[in-house]
């Protein structure tokens, strides 16, 4: 019963940080919804009345099931991956327009506009 509720807020928080405005926020949610998957595939492997898969040891037939520990890994590595990967669209991207370099219109050469990334045409329309 506490896994479940602990899945259920780690999906409620994760669903909630992505509808929120903001990259750092999606990323947040994206890792808190894995986390919950995560849980979910654990709780799908039963393995809290299960002995260990030694055949050596004990009888196949009720041994936990590795097969679920292998997608954790699996989704623990391709969301690390996700995550570093998101986090730098966040640093690189911006929402805002703070980036664009503004026109000054004191240069009139024709090097200044290739410099500029802006043409001749461009800027006489604003004139």
């Amino acid at each position: 019963m506490t896994l479940a509720i602990t899945i259920g807020i780690l999906t409620g928080g994760g669903v909630y940080l992505l509808v929120q405005r903001g990259m750092v926020r999606v990323v947040f949610s994206l890792g808190l919804i894995s986390h919950a998957v995560n849980l979910l595939l654990l709780n799908a492997g039963v393995s809290a009345w299960r002995s260990e898969p030694l055949t050596q040891f004990n009888d196949p037939a009720v041994a936990a099931d590795p097969l679920p520990q292998a997608f954790v890994l699996t989704a623990i590595v391709i969301t690390l991956a996700v995550t570093v990967f998101m986090l730098s669209l966040a640093v690189v991207g911006r929402d805002d327009d703070t980036h664009l370099i503004p026109d000054t219109g004191t240069d009139a050469s024709p090097g200044a506009d290739v410099a500029m990334g802006t043409h001749r045409d461009d800027r006489e329309g604003e004139a």
